[in-house]
């Protein structure tokens, strides 16, 4: 599997050795457009897919959700389920270490989430989604977040390994019946994020927020 670096290795590899080059990767707070899209919510099950170091799944278990919290990376899952404990929301999260396109989730959810779930091959983060919508309960909801174009310090930007689509994109990928799904949400937002240098920068996500009609 090739990253950014141009090395193919094992995705549980790569990210044990991106999550163990620090004490924490991300900033520790939930993704905006989850929290509002969530908070008004009556609270129930969901999946947490590409959980990282937990913040959304802990978030969501603290707003009375039990979730299903999914990452390949055991570093990262170790951390995270830390930090639940530290939030005392640990028996409200089932973390699994899974490859999710070999080993999806089984079951049902009022709530399947994937925020900023990247990879190199969009062919394979459309069959991950696609696998999401059909996790998705009658009445539930699909929330996709993703960068709709590279980082602004990425020096080649044209050759990038990743795909951006925007959430129209996103839609049609999934290949979902409009008579069994409701749009919500389809959005581009800017959102301020810090570069490498540590100075702040402005980076725009596609959301898409599907429902699942009774």
């Amino acid at each position: 599997m090739t990253h950014g670096s141009g090395t193919t290795v094992p995705d549980e590899e790569f990210w044990d050795a991106r999550y163990a080059e620090s004490d924490r990767i991300w900033s520790g707070n939930p993704n905006v457009v989850l929290v509002r899209e969530v908070a008004d919510r009556a609270p129930g099950t969901a999946l947490d897919l590409g959980c990282g170091e937990g913040a959304d799944a802990i978030w969501l278990a603290g707003q009375g959700w039990r979730v299903t919290a999914v990452d390949v990376s055991g570093v990262a899952l170790e951390r995270a389920a830390r930090h639940a404990a530290a939030a005392g929301v640990a028996d409200r999260v089932d973390w699994q270490r899974r490859d999710l396109a070999v080993a999806f989730p089984e079951g049902g959810f009022d709530l399947v989430s994937a925020q900023f779930l990247h990879h190199p091959g969009e062919v394979f983060r459309a069959g991950i989604l696609r696998a999401a919508a059909a996790a998705v309960a009658p009445g539930g909801t699909l929330l996709i977040v993703g960068h709709a174009g590279p980082p602004p310090w990425e020096q080649d930007p044209e050759h990038s390994a990743e795909e951006f689509p925007t959430p129209e994109e996103v839609l049609t990928a999934l290949g979902l019946s409009a008579d069994a799904w409701e749009v919500q949400l389809s959005e581009e937002l800017v959102r301020e994020q810090t570069g490498p240098d540590g100075r702040p920068v402005e980076r725009t996500d596609a959301a898409l927020k599907v429902r699942r009609r009774d």
